[in-house]
């Protein structure tokens, strides 16, 4: 998945959903991108019903897993320096088992068990319902592997323990896997084929986010705008489908419009989207729908031909332009993000002048720039040599971060005098006198607390800004929402 929101670590506890007569202790770690934080509620949710009730003190577990990223090396040395943490912990509990999941288990395989002797289970991403029975094989005294990629499996009968949730905004897994087959991309190897999820079981788990007083989803996914129902099986497979089949399949756009029209009063995000396979319906459903956020994060990755050509990339340069061009005319206030990779293979400053140049053109709200990390098994890997010097990576790096800053700068200068409406989402991190809650269009807003509270639509005048946040003072409950 493309867009990655943290290699930090992420320590999840379970406050809700604990059983009394629960006895075992069980402590996720989550990293990477939001499709991982959404699997480790599906592994909460299914350990849950083992026996096992969450914990956020380390000291305390039981069985401690932590669920990985593959897509770039940095991602995978912050996992290795964790795992040196835990095997302190575990000279002090030597009872307590150490589980490795997500992207990192399923490109190592039992080489992780070799690699890093504290490691007494290694599960795939579509492994996670055999849990109970890998646990079972530990207690036993054996390691544990299961790394094998479904074709069908999408979890979409289990309900998710909601970790570290706020009660306000929550994950809701649409697709699993990818076949975009980018050549610097582990995705495909480690989450298999692109499949999606029965649309009644996603409004069926929205509907009951909304009965708990949940107030906004993001619908996840690697590629989301693949998303296509036709009643099981893969996408590839779709011109194998019945008349009735291809008559009544279900795409993004409609899965859009039917989760907006179910859920009036709840706010939608998505992400990640892929500009080949977005459509022209699915911003024309942003625009018909009020409680359809106005925020795209739409990964470009380069902005030479050339380079895009190289990574596989399935759209060009023009493409690009031509899609964003639709989305400001459709949705003149919609709010663009990026992914960009600096130095990939072959790059020249020609090339990376046209990444700046691109830039310049949309002039991004926000975005996620890396330095290219060439990862073991990808095409990229074997047919090119990393032949950009660190020193060079890092300088093209800093040169797209920096113009970044400007452009963010100059979306949240926009906003200023201007009222715009914020899901109020927990205490600012500055200040327990103020709230913070994102807009429509994904932007931090800061402002005094007042007589608001965690969950509250609220009208926003935004007296000042930062690139990255906006700052000002409520004046009313919103009347969209």
């Amino acid at each position: 998945m493309e867009n990655v929101i943290d290699e930090n670590k992420q320590g999840t506890s379970l406050k809700l959903a604990s059983k009394p007569d629960n006895t075992k202790k069980l402590y996720i770690e989550s990293y990477g991108c939001q499709m991982n934080f959404s699997d480790s509620e599906i592994v909460a949710s299914i350990l849950h019903k083992e026996g096992f009730n969450t914990t956020s003190q380390l000291e305390d577990a039981d069985l401690v897993l932590v669920n990985t990223c593959s897509i770039r090396d940095k991602a995978e040395q912050t996992v290795r320096k964790r795992l040196e943490k835990y095997n302190a912990v575990k000279r002090q509990n030597p009872k307590m088992k150490v589980g490795v999941l997500g992207c990192m288990a399923e490109r190592l395989k039992s080489k992780f068990l070799e690699e890093e002797k504290i490691v007494d289970l290694v599960v795939g991403p579509d492994a996670y319902k055999d849990l109970p029975n890998l646990i079972a094989e530990v207690e036993e005294g054996r390691n544990a592997v299961n790394v094998i990629l479904s074709k069908d499996e999408t979890y979409g009968d289990i309900a998710p323990v909601r970790l570290n949730s706020n009660g306000v905004s929550a994950f809701v897994s649409i697709t699993r896997g990818c076949d975009n087959m980018c050549t610097f991309c582990v995705v495909p190897f480690t989450r298999g084929r692109e499949r999606s999820r029965e649309p009644q079981s996603i409004l069926e788990e929205i509907k009951d986010l909304a009965n708990r007083g949940f107030k906004e989803v993001t619908l996840l996914g690697q590629n989301v705008d693949s998303f296509l129902w036709y009643g099981g099986g893969m996408k590839k497979d779709f011109a194998k489908a019945s008349d009735l089949q291809k008559a009544t399949a279900v795409d993004f756009a409609a899965l859009l419009e039917l989760c907006a029209k179910a859920q009036p009063k709840m706010r939608f995000r998505f992400s990640t989207s892929n500009p080949q396979d977005m459509s022209l319906d699915v911003i024309k459903t942003m625009a018909k729908y009020n409680n359809i956020c106005n925020y795209i994060h739409l990964p470009v990755q380069s902005g030479s031909d050339r380079i895009l050509k190289e990574m596989n990339r399935q759209h060009t340069r023009a493409e690009y332009f031509e899609l964003i061009d639709n989305v400001n005319k459709l949705l003149p206030d919609c709010s663009i993000s990026h992914d960009i990779i600096c130095g990939f293979p072959t790059e020249t400053e020609e090339d990376h002048k046209d990444t700046l140049s691109l830039m310049e053109y949309v002039k991004y709200s926000f975005g996620y720039m890396f330095a290219y990390s060439e990862r073991p098994g990808t095409l990229a890997a074997r047919k090119l040599d990393d032949d950009i010097p660190e020193k060079v990576k890092k300088r093209r790096l800093s040169e797209v971060v920096e113009l970044q800053q400007k452009h963010s700068l100059i979306r949240s200068k926009a906003f200023l005098n201007q009222e715009t409406e914020v899901l109020i989402e927990k205490t600012s991190k500055k200040s327990d006198s103020e709230w913070s809650g994102r807009n429509p269009q994904n932007t931090t807003v800061v402002f005094p607390k007042e007589n608001y509270k965690i969950g509250d639509f609220v009208m926003v005048k935004v007296e000042d800004c930062t690139s990255a946040t906006l700052k000002g003072k409520a004046i009313g409950y919103s009347k969209n929402m």
